[in-house]
């Protein structure tokens, strides 16, 4: 029996070629490798660019618990020059007041000598005793130390 087939129209292994070899194949379209790349370069720089962003959020966090930290150093050194009459416990309130360039912790509010007495003592701020033997300002006056 006699091949009716062409042998130069035939591939050997049709199935390791790159292209259909039969009209009933389906089509093979070569990867626009361009394309591929766009959209893998795209998804890199979206996934990077939140990545970032995140990354600068928590950077701006530190820097932030950094300041108030600095701050407290602050207001501690300050606290610890002034005048006190008594031992502070952690955790519990007092007052600073500046009379006369001295400053004066103390266990009475301004509340409590009324308010003429308070601005004649120079009443600055309310102030809490932390576990690390920092101060914290507790009503934010926009004055630190005068």
């Amino acid at each position: 029996m006699i091949n009716p087939i062409d042998k130069d129209k035939v591939a050997e292994n049709p199935g390791l070629i790159a292209y259909p070899h039969t009209i009933g194949s389906l089509a093979i379209k070569p990867e626009d490798v361009g394309k591929v790349k766009s959209r893998a370069l795209s998804a890199m720089y979206e996934q990077t660019d939140m990545q970032l962003l995140q990354i600068q959020k928590q950077v701006e966090l530190l820097v932030s618990q950094a300041n108030e930290i600095k701050q407290r150093i602050e207001v501690s050194e300050k606290i610890y020059t002034a005048v006190i009459s008594f031992d502070p416990l952690v955790g519990h309130v007092y007052h600073l007041y500046k009379k006369d360039s001295v400053y004066r912790l103390m266990m009475i509010s301004p509340d409590e000598w009324g308010r003429s007495r308070a601005e004649a003592l120079g009443y600055v701020n309310t102030v809490r005793l932390l576990s690390d033997h920092t101060w914290e300002i507790i009503n934010n006056r926009n004055v630190l130390f005068v």
